[in-house]
């Protein structure tokens, strides 16, 4: 399936650009590239490649300045966003702009890969139209959004993952860190904590009454049960 995925690497750090290109096309992904901001605006809303590896600093326009433009512009595909700014009010502001997941500089290249196969396997190679129903509710993977009684609601990224596990996985019993390796993986900085407030968050969009939840339930010392009878 890989020979199918389109990557657009945006970076204008030729040697780096050369390297992250080589090193996908080797893994048989097809890429593109562009060293400036303007240009590869252009790029990605005309060839609509399934991921996209961004720079941050660029010339002719900012990263996060192309990542909200062709956001508004209707792309709905994925924008990792690469760059040395590892402040967490970086991350806040590039996660604002729409981007997907994020690849702080300098980064190993396996990771890199790693990461773009997770993605691959979770988000492009599922099917478009799949919808998961439960209770009054339809879960829109692709677009990482929920629909009840003709409203959309908004799913982060990590959010939708959880959701989509637990969906492909109900009334069975999740561990805590079965669901962190399944959902961030190659991360091994994550905490429980971490988890438990993304649980939290998720609850309140899903539960009539998240203090009461009926369906994403908490099975107290090991983890959550998604309960759909």
């Amino acid at each position: 399936m890989q020979k199918d995925i389109k990557i657009a690497v945006i970076e204008d750090d030729e040697n780096l650009r050369f390297l992250v290109a080589k090193r996908l096309s080797n893994e048989g992904y097809q890429v593109m590239e562009s060293a400036d901001g303007l240009a590869a605006e252009q790029l990605i809303l005309q060839a609509q490649p399934d991921i996209v590896l961004l720079d941050w600093m660029l010339p002719g326009k900012q990263g996060l300045e192309v990542c909200q433009s062709i956001r508004e512009q209707g792309f709905e595909n994925l924008i990792i966003m690469m760059t040395a700014k590892a402040q967490d009010v970086d991350k806040i502001d590039a996660y604002s702009a729409g981007v997907s997941d994020y690849v702080t500089k300098p980064f190993n290249m396996d990771l890199l890969v790693t990461i773009i196969t997770n993605k691959v396997k979770y988000f492009i190679n599922n099917d478009k139209s799949e919808v998961h129903k439960f209770g009054e509710i339809e879960h829109h993977p692709n677009i990482h959004s929920l629909f009840s009684q003709g409203k959309k609601i908004e799913l982060t990224i990590l959010e939708n993952r959880i959701l989509l596990y637990f969906l492909k996985n109900t009334n069975k019993v999740v561990t805590r860190e079965e669901l962190m390796l399944e959902v961030w993986g190659y991360q091994a900085d994550v905490n429980t904590r971490t988890l438990d407030m993304h649980i939290v968050r998720l609850r309140k969009k899903i539960e009539k009454d998240s203090e009461r939840p009926s369906f994403l339930q908490t099975v107290r010392g090991v983890g959550y049960q998604f309960v759909i009878e």
